[in-house]
């Protein structure tokens, strides 16, 4: 497995320059070129492998479509270009030795050139979506993510952020009051139907504040260890905490 040195998320891109100054890709310890292993940001299926050389980087970060250097035909390849499959840029790993990328990124159809959803013709189906629906959280945020940096016109989620953090905050409120009338109330549809707009406004909140909801998941996985606030509990238990 690739330890993972550097993640660049695409809506915190500012300069493209600065970007790859930052990653310090060891572009000549292979002649120019690095592999760049291609991953659907939802799913987290391997899509492809290709080569990217720093012109082809700069050209990935500042349109945000996967760009590569082809090898056969020497010269720039945008993937899609021909076919309207583009891949859409989400996130950049460098590895240990920054000779590696792996780039996330959301394909528009298939990705080989072949019409199979993989360069290896296996289907980019979620592998554990069935037995842990929570993985769809990351893809929600990842669309919440688009929807903030994009701002479409017509768009709930837009309408959202231009309204503020502070109606964001109110409309979280609202469905979490909504979510415990329908637990003392109501039915357990309805409250799963409460409970999902909460979540999908606290997503929308956590978003405009320059989180995600991952974050969540990393704190409540660090209040899970025993030994966690262990010293202010054992405090609280005697009585020493004012």
């Amino acid at each position: 497995m690739l330890e993972v040195k550097e993640v660049i998320e695409v809506k915190e891109v500012k300069e493209v320059k600065e970007v790859i100054e930052d990653m310090n890709i060891d572009f000549e310890k292979c002649g120019g070129l690095v592999p760049a292993i291609i991953q659907d940001a939802n799913t987290r299926n391997v899509l492809m492998l290709g080569y990217m050389n720093k012109e082809a980087l700069d050209k990935t970060l500042a349109t945000k479509k996967v760009t590569f250097w082809s090898r056969s035909r020497n010269c720039l390849w945008t993937k899609g270009e021909t076919s309207g499959n583009f891949l859409n840029l989400i996130s950049l790993k460098a590895d240990c030795d920054n000779d590696t990328l792996l780039v996330r990124a959301i394909p528009d159809g298939p990705t080989c050139h072949k019409g199979t959803d993989t360069c290896w013709g296996e289907e980019n189906q979620p592998q554990n979506n069935d037995t842990n629906p929570l993985l769809f959280l990351t893809e929600l945020q990842d669309f919440i993510d688009r929807r903030h940096e994009e701002m479409p016109e017509g768009s709930y989620t837009t309408s959202l952020f231009k309204d503020g953090v502070n109606r964001i905050a109110q409309k979280v409120g609202e469905e979490a009051l909504e979510t415990v009338i329908e637990a003392t109330n109501g039915s357990s549809p309805k409250i799963i139907y409460e409970a999902s707009d909460m979540i999908y406004h606290l997503i929308v909140l956590l978003t405009s504040k320059g989180l995600r909801i991952e974050d969540v998941a990393a704190e409540l996985a660090k209040r899970h260890d025993p030994n966690w606030d262990k010293k202010r509990r054992e405090a609280k238990a005697k009585g020493e905490m004012e």
